[in-house]
């Protein structure tokens, strides 16, 4: 399926591995130049540099964290007008909830809910001139089902559900679309952390816990930073268009509810 977005221009944050990196590449494939941002320079040149001689696009860097004032202002002066915009970050910590301080309630909120706005603020005038828009914010399963150790994750990511729940339909009329895919068990370095605190939690190994996890998902298996990119290009694609203001859950059939 052609995607119709070939030629369009996207700012895809933390893209240098996991599901960034997955979506970054699946716009790619679909000719879609790219603005990529990460903390590590080495590993976002080392990816842009795969990106540009796999599929020919165009692939600026910007070295930072995305979740600081400065790291917004890199990343936009390089990508001031982006027709998709794909919201992503690292999560907080996890732990007991009774751990958690103020200043990492506040950490929390900056990286997972009050960034991924700043950027929609910044952006999205400039799409509705334009007539088209796709923004994507990588969140989490657990804002449908949350995980007990992720409780700053729960939190957070729930605040920038409720806000694109109202702001999408604001804009529904003017092209552009606003909506969270929410990953499940997906092979990254995050469920790797996550694991890592839920079996010292239940005094087991980190491999045990590993095959648990891949055991309790009816898939069978974790995901695909791959298979999650593809979703992602999907949601900024034309065909996409009458798709706003949702929550998609990728998480192999996890998620035991109905609705």
């Amino acid at each position: 399926m052609d995607m119709g977005i070939a030629g369009r221009t996207a700012l895809v944050c933390a893209a240098s591995k996991g599901l960034g990196r997955g979506c970054a590449e699946a716009l790619a494939a679909e000719g879609v130049n790219l603005v990529i941002t990460a903390r590590t320079a080495e590993t976002l040149e080392a990816t842009a540099a795969h990106i540009r001689a796999q599929y020919g696009v165009t692939v600026t860097t910007v070295a930072g964290d995305i979740t600081t004032p400065e790291g917004h202002a890199a990343a936009l002066a390089a990508c001031p007008a982006p027709d998709i915009l794909v919201n992503n970050a690292g999560g907080p910590p996890p732990g007991d909830f009774r751990t958690f301080t103020h200043d990492m309630w506040i950490k929390a909120l900056e990286g997972n809910m009050l960034t991924p706005i700043e950027l929609i603020k910044a952006t999205i005038d400039g799409m509705i001139e334009r007539g088209f828009g796709r923004v994507v914010n990588i969140t989490s399963s657990s804002v449908k089902a949350p995980i007990d150790v992720l409780g700053l994750s729960n939190g957070a990511r729930s605040g920038l559900t409720g806000f694109v729940a109202g702001v999408a339909r604001k804009v529904a009329a003017t092209g552009v679309t606003i909506n969270n895919l929410l990953p499940g068990t997906f092979d990254t370095d995050r469920i790797a952390v996550t694991m890592e605190a839920q079996a010292k939690a239940q005094n087991i190994s980190v491999e045990d816990m590993r095959a648990r996890r891949a055991q309790s998902l009816p898939a069978g298996r974790f995901g695909t930073s791959e298979e999650f990119g593809k979703a992602c290009a999907f949601l900024c694609s034309v065909h996409a268009g009458y798709i706003t203001g949702q929550n998609l859950l990728i998480d192999g059939g996890a998620y035991p509810g109905t609705y």
